[in-house]
Order: structure tokens, then C-alpha cells, then sequence
């Protein structure tokens, strides 16, 4: 039987190791559900873009010691800047940048409208990765 950590081992564990990260299959899976629901084109354009993305966020958490926050906007920042997918980057960035908060604890409660805004901010270089951050701390919640 697997002994669940205590206080005192949470915050002795490596910060890479305190958040859920997402699978490039669950982004892919995004990805597909934003093409059936908006329409777009299928495919994946370049893997090594999309594996330059995914990893970006637990190497920031791994050695810059970023929250949960700042890894969240390194998903949407490394999908939409990296446009690993033939259509449907920032579609894609923001679901995962939402289920990665929601998996860590925290609820984006931003109105949809704005999220789009931000989204393009973010992908046009009008927002940067830090503003994007601070957005998503302001506009997140703890989870009950």
C-alpha cells in the first residue's frame, strides 16, 4: 500500500515533481477536440516544435523554480509561439494552459472573450509569456 506524502516531503520534492503535467497525448487529444469543435486543418506540422513545447514548462519549473502560473503560460507561450500543428495553436495552447491549472489546482475564471484576447496578445508578441502569467494568476481561483 502506497503511503501518501506528508507536508514535510511535498516541500522537500523537486518543484518539477509537485505539479501534474500533461501528456503530449492529452495535447493531442486537445488539439482534436478544438478541430472538431471550430474546425481547422488536421496534423501535426512539427513534432520537434510540439516536444520543444511540452518540455518547456518542466524545465522551467525544474530550474528556475517557476509556480504554477508561470508553467502554465510557458504551455500556451511554447504551443502558440512554436506552432507545432497545422492549424489550431492557440486553440490548443489555451485548453492546455487551462487543464494544466485545473489539474494543479486552480480554475481560470476568466470570461471566454477574454481569454481569447489574451490568447492572441500572447501569440502576436502583444503580451508577453510574464504578462500572460500575471494574467493567469489574477484571473485563477484555488480549487475547492
Amino acid at each position: 500500500m502506497s503511503k501518501t506524502p506528508g507536508l514535510h516531503e511535498i516541500q522537500s520534492m523537486p518543484e518539477e515533481e509537485k505539479f501534474v503535467w500533461l501528456s503530449k497525448d492529452v495535447i493531442l487529444t486537445f488539439h482534436e477536440q478544438a478541430l472538431m469543435k471550430y474546425g481547422g486543418l488536421h496534423g501535426v506540422r512539427d513534432e520537434g516544435l510540439l516536444e520543444s513545447a511540452l518540455a518547456r514548462p518542466q524545465n522551467l519549473a525544474a530550474y528556475e523554480n517557476k509556480d504554477v502560473f508561470e508553467c502554465a503560460a510557458a504551455y500556451a507561450y511554447g504551443i502558440a509561439k512554436n506552432h507545432p500543428f497545422v492549424d489550431a495553436n492557440k486553440r490548443t495552447a489555451l485548453f492546455s494552459c487551462y487543464a494544466f491549472l485545473k489539474r494543479n489546482g486552480q480554475y481560470l475564471k476568466a470570461p471566454p472573450d477574454e481569454c481569447v484576447v489574451m490568447m492572441v496578445a500572447l501569440a502576436s508578441g502583444k503580451a508577453s509569456e510574464a504578462d500572460f502569467a500575471a494574467w493567469l494568476r489574477k484571473h485563477s481561483t484555488k480549487q475547492k
